[in-house]
């Protein structure tokens, strides 16, 4: 394995940390915030000049990556740009602990959403920035837009891609890797631009309208306003934040489908399929629960409506306490938790698609206990699926569950009441955000000692890097030659 490769590429990805680092002096400039300037100034500036440390430490004569360098390029990667995403907030005395700092910016970064701030509404719009850019970058994914700027990677491209999108399957959409992760940030964007604009239509200013386009695409969560999305007050907005939540949880190489003029490909898609009548299912029980504490049923459909959305693309914005629900309800969306968006969206959880396979997976087995000579096959509509693809979704299932566990286990030690404990741990590795109780969506993460801030940020990244490329790095073989 080449350490040497792996410093140049972690160096590259500094750079595009601090280019995104810069654009918040901007806002400094506009709102004559000296203190920001000078912040974002130096925070810009460690980062470049440690890029360029590992860039120069990195020459090596090729490009070439194998599997154990893209594994470690993406988990170290993901753990760094968290690190030095942290300064801003370190410098702006947001924070005075490293520990809270890393943990905000893991949140940012994995679109988690989880947040030790206790009033954001005190914060420079260059933080605020920042805080939502984080978010923004991850969602599509930092290595994926490394993939789509750096022109000479060849077969390393595949392994770096692999390691980090979401979801059992990935597909190309063109035939260098290049091309593809150019077209997923070109959708990307322009969702994002569509957002942004139609908010401010409906009278968001232009900045909290693109702050709030940046989480939502990205599914992350993060607000400028302390009551989140209610605190605009609109139905409008709540609609609109709503339905691009609901877009960014599809598969994104639907959309290119779609603007090559195969729109059928949509609904042919037995995943987005799936993904809707989950969402159909929730949203009718929902309703059904809060009817009868709610002033109307209008009401009831409105907050049902966008929480099972938020929760179920783990987004993490709210619009109501859903911690004050009937039990049927608040176990509902718990399990939204679990599920997650599709594959190849921003949306975290375990994924449909895997669920889907685990069903395919365990019919079979059900059938050959009664018919043991039929020879059958696992698919996803008519697409099969092939053993090694059902064994790593069995094994990123155990492993997702064991994570859930033993995390919730952890941090019933620091004290934290099994409510509280076990959906801390679930809303931070299926990056969501909010949990119930003393983490519920009016709470915050700002209780939990340092040592569970940091067990909490490390269930983030491996919960976004889902689970299996992180954990390869702790077996004693990965790094023998």
């Amino acid at each position: 394995m080449s350490a040497r490769l792996i410093a140049r590429f972690l160096g590259i990805l500094l750079i595009v940390e601090a280019f995104f680092m810069a654009t918040s002096i901007a806002w400094g400039i506009i709102d004559g915030d000296s203190t920001a300037i000078m912040n974002f100034g130096i925070a810009t500036a460690i980062t470049a000049i440690s890029a360029l440390v590992l860039i120069l430490i990195g020459r090596a004569p090729s490009d070439i990556i194998h599997p154990r360098e893209a594994i470690a390029t993406v988990t170290i990667g993901w753990t760094l740009v968290g690190a030095f995403g942290a300064i801003p907030y370190l410098l702006e005395g947001t924070f005075s602990h490293f520990a809270d700092a890393f943990f905000e910016s893991v949140s940012g970064f994995t679109t988690t959403g989880a947040s030790a701030i206790t009033n954001v509404e005190v914060l420079s719009r260059s933080l605020l920035w920042w805080r939502s850019l984080t978010q923004w970058m991850g969602g599509m994914g930092i290595i994926v837009l490394f993939i789509a700027i750096l022109p000479r990677l060849g077969l390393g491209a595949t392994r770096l891609f692999r390691s980090e999108v979401p979801g059992p399957i990935t597909e190309r959409l063109r035939p260098k890797l290049r091309q593809t992760s150019l077209i997923l940030w070109y959708v990307y964007m322009g969702l994002t631009g569509v957002e942004a604009m139609i908010l401010v239509f409906l009278g968001v200013s232009p900045f909290h309208a693109l702050c709030h386009s940046f989480t939502t695409m990205a599914t992350g969560g993060f607000s400028t306003l302390n009551a989140s999305i209610a605190g605009f007050n609109s139905m409008a907005v709540e609609m609109t934040v709503l339905g691009f939540m609901f877009l960014a949880g599809i598969n994104f190489t639907l959309y290119f489908r779609i603007v090559q003029g195969k729109p059928q490909n949509l609904w042919r898609d037995p995943e987005f399929r799936t993904y809707l009548g989950i969402l159909l299912l929730a949203f009718i029980i929902l309703t059904t629960a809060l009817i009868p504490s709610m002033p109307s049923v209008t009401q009831a459909l409105r907050y049902a409506s966008f929480q099972v959305v938020s929760l179920q693309t783990t987004t993490g914005f709210a619009t109501d306490d859903f911690d004050l629900y009937p039990s049927v309800a608040r176990f509902l969306l718990v399990g939204l938790m679990f599920v997650g968006g599709s594959a190849g969206s921003t949306a975290g959880g375990i994924k449909i698609a895997r669920y889907m396979v685990l069903w395919r997976a365990l019919a079979n087995v059900v059938m050959k206990s009664f018919r043991p000579n039929v020879v059958t096959a696992v698919k996803i509509g008519t697409t099969p699926v092939d053993r090694e693809t059902v064994l790593s979704v069995s094994t990123f299932f155990a492993a997702f569950m064991g994570l859930f566990f033993f995390g919730s286990l952890f941090m019933a030690i620091l004290g934290l009441d099994p409510v509280s404990a076990a959906t801390s741990v679930v809303a931070c590795l299926a990056n969501i955000g909010p949990g119930l109780g003393a983490v519920g969506p009016t709470q915050n993460y700002a209780f939990i000692a340092p040592a569970g801030k940091v067990v909490l940020s490390a269930l983030m990244i491996l919960g976004r890097l889902e689970i299996l490329t992180v954990v390869a790095l702790l077996f004693p073989s990965f790094w023998r030659r």
